[in-house]
């Protein structure tokens, strides 16, 4: 059958490549597949629809016979919904400095969600149970905020993965204070890919109570969801997931997204791919005199520090971002999509730069 005719034209040049975020890249073929076969036909809207409905069977496979998937539009979204969900309107979150609701989400998790964010300075955009012990205090100090919940980011915004023993000792000492304990895990497949290990094991088996899971940054066109780990610590989610502007009406595209990347290997195929690239990238600028990796490389980014002038000329070649400008620090990203060639050609453009 021939595809259907489109009066919509290409913009782009799909030979562009770059290494500024994972979210440059575009849609799995797969999940692409995925979505003309959910489409057709009426479903009936916000999440009543049969595709929501399997996705839940394929979330208790991977995160426990209880859990509980709410999918939505975005990132944010799932970072404001979760938060609120287990916080009372005078709560507190503490998380890392770097950490990705506190640096890049516009004050959502304050102006949307009313929350408190109450930071820690981390080496490695780690949290520690000693981190945490800076800002866990007060709670009946009436002129401080309450902090609630811990939230840590799996794997960092500075590319650093968690261990298990340390998300462990992290939900133990949270816990320990009647803290809840949230995972940003926007990047979850990734730091999975990592450990070798499954997503449970560093997430429900360990007691954390609630989960942002990425898809957009894995191969899905759009859409992540809040997984809910703990009912017993989580209130009203369908009306706090409304409140936040994060129903979607044709939930059953989102939905049949993490079917196609959870239900075999996907998600998998698509992080140790990512993850793969990155290593190949660190060792290629390791064999680069005057760049520094400043982080180890454990999931899908290299974090270097290069001459300011050498990342502007490389700019034009290559896009990415500054990290810090100051400094020079960059953050160069890998995807699902990234190709050895694409590597290579970057490494090789790095010192030719370097050399001028």
């Amino acid at each position: 059958m021939n595809p259907p005719k489109t009066d919509a034209k290409r913009h782009h040049d799909p030979g562009v490549r770059g290494f500024a975020s994972d979210n440059y890249a575009g849609a799995h073929p797969e999940i692409l597949a995925a979505l003309a076969l959910a489409n057709g036909g009426h479903q009936v809207a916000y999440g009543e629809d049969e595709y929501t409905e399997h996705l839940q069977r394929v979330i208790r496979g991977h995160f426990g016979a209880s859990a509980e998937a709410f999918p939505v539009f975005n990132g944010t979204g799932a970072n404001v919904v979760a938060l609120q969900a287990v916080t009372d309107r005078w709560g507190a979150v503490i998380c890392a400095e770097s950490a990705h609701i506190h640096v890049d989400e516009c004050g959502a998790p304050e102006r949307v969600g009313g929350l408190k964010l109450l930071t820690v300075p981390t080496p490695d955009g780690k949290l520690t149970p000693e981190l945490i012990d800076r800002q866990a205090f007060g709670w009946d100090d009436e002129h401080r905020a309450m902090p609630q919940v811990v939230s840590l980011a799996q794997n960092t915004e500075l590319g650093t993965v968690y261990t298990v023993d340390e998300i462990r000792a992290i939900v133990e000492h949270a816990h320990g204070h009647g803290m809840r304990v949230h995972v940003d895990g926007a990047r979850l497949a990734n730091a999975a890919a990592s450990l070798d290990v499954p997503m449970r094991t560093f997430t429900n088996a360990l007691g954390v109570d609630i989960l942002s899971l990425g898809g957009t940054k894995n191969g899905a066109l759009f859409g992540e969801a809040v997984v809910v780990l703990n009912h017993d610590a989580v209130r009203h989610m369908k009306h706090l997931r409304k409140l936040s502007m994060q129903l979607a009406s044709k939930m059953r595209f989102v939905s049949v997204q993490f079917e196609a990347l959870l239900t075999k290997d996907l998600w998998l195929r698509n992080a140790r791919h990512a993850n793969e690239m990155a290593q190949r990238l660190a060792e290629g600028v390791r064999a680069v005199g005057g760049v520094e990796i400043l982080y180890p490389v454990q999931a899908n980014a290299v974090f270097a520090r290069l001459p300011h002038d050498v990342s502007e000329r490389l700019q034009k070649r290559f896009r990415f971002y500054f990290w810090d400008e100051a400094a020079g620090d960059v953050r160069w990203m890998c995807s699902f999509d990234t190709t050895e060639d694409d590597v290579d050609a970057f490494v090789a453009a790095l010192k030719e730069e370097m050399a001028r």
